[in-house]
């Protein structure tokens, strides 16, 4: 393959994915990452991506996975990249109805839905929502209610009313903190209100957390180890920890 014709495979892999990362690349284009790098930078002078830590993402996604973004959320990046991928490794084929909570990782999780399937997506987050809204393969239903700028989700009576009239094949989220002892935890109690209607709203519910959240216990639990299924997490998670979520019988992924 000439460099040209990489380049525009490239430009129209990202435009589709919404985000790849540059080891990815080399893969699928049997080039080293080096190559990959100067091929981004290329593309990035057209203005047909921008380019990120570990990769790229396209022009539409660019403000809902930094500007939108908190900072805070932005830290662990390189984890939370392999969480995403490692729980987007979850999903099944042919698509299916999926809720995804609002974080920094659901949103990388969300930039992986495979184009080739049929996603339907409902979501209280405004970037995960606005990142999604184009592409053809996902039918999307954001939920009403309140937005908070610090999570850019919405939250309340009315985003909860709604999330308990459904039910969804697959349920994705994100958690401030999880232990043995305080299970599921968050400091904002609306947060943890509509975190504890998704997980209830989920037929199958994943819990996306880097070990910097592991042992932590912030003020007001939604949830216990009991009610969800997986918890996806990167290899920094210190093994009795591990050990002692799955001998409560969460299956503990590491990314």
């Amino acid at each position: 393959m000439y460099a040209e014709e990489r380049h525009q495979a490239i430009a129209e892999l990202v435009a589709t994915r919404g985000r790849v990362a540059v080891t990815e690349l080399a893969s699928h284009f049997d080039v080293t990452t080096e190559t990959v790098r100067r091929d981004l930078s290329q593309l990035e002078k057209l203005k047909l991506l921008r380019r990120v830590h570990g990769g790229a993402v396209s022009t539409r996604s660019v403000t809902m996975l930094e500007a939108q973004l908190p900072d805070r959320d932005l830290a662990q990046a390189g984890e939370k990249e392999r969480i995403a991928r490692a729980a987007a490794a979850l999903l099944p084929e042919g698509g299916c109805t999926l809720l995804l909570d609002a974080g920094s990782t659901t949103v990388r999780l969300a930039a992986l839905l495979p184009p080739t399937d049929h996603w339907t997506v409902i979501t209280h987050a405004v970037p995960i929502a606005a990142l999604l809204a184009p592409l053809p393969h996902v039918e999307l239903h954001l939920l009403p209610g309140r937005v908070r700028p610090a999570t850019q989700a919405a939250v309340g009576h009315a985003t909860i009313e709604a999330i308990g009239q459904l039910r969804a094949d697959l349920a994705f989220v994100g958690t401030n903190g999880i232990s043995v002892r305080h299970g599921l935890s968050t400091p904002d109690p609306e947060e943890a209100a509509t975190k504890r209607a998704l997980i209830a709203s989920g037929q199958r519910v994943v819990v996306l957390a880097d070990a910097t959240k592991v042992g932590q216990e912030r003020t007001v639990r939604f949830a216990d180890l009991e009610d969800v299924d997986v918890l996806v997490t990167d290899d920094g998670i210190d093994g009795e920890d591990a050990a002692s979520f799955e001998a409560i019988g969460l299956d503990v992924v590491r990314a």
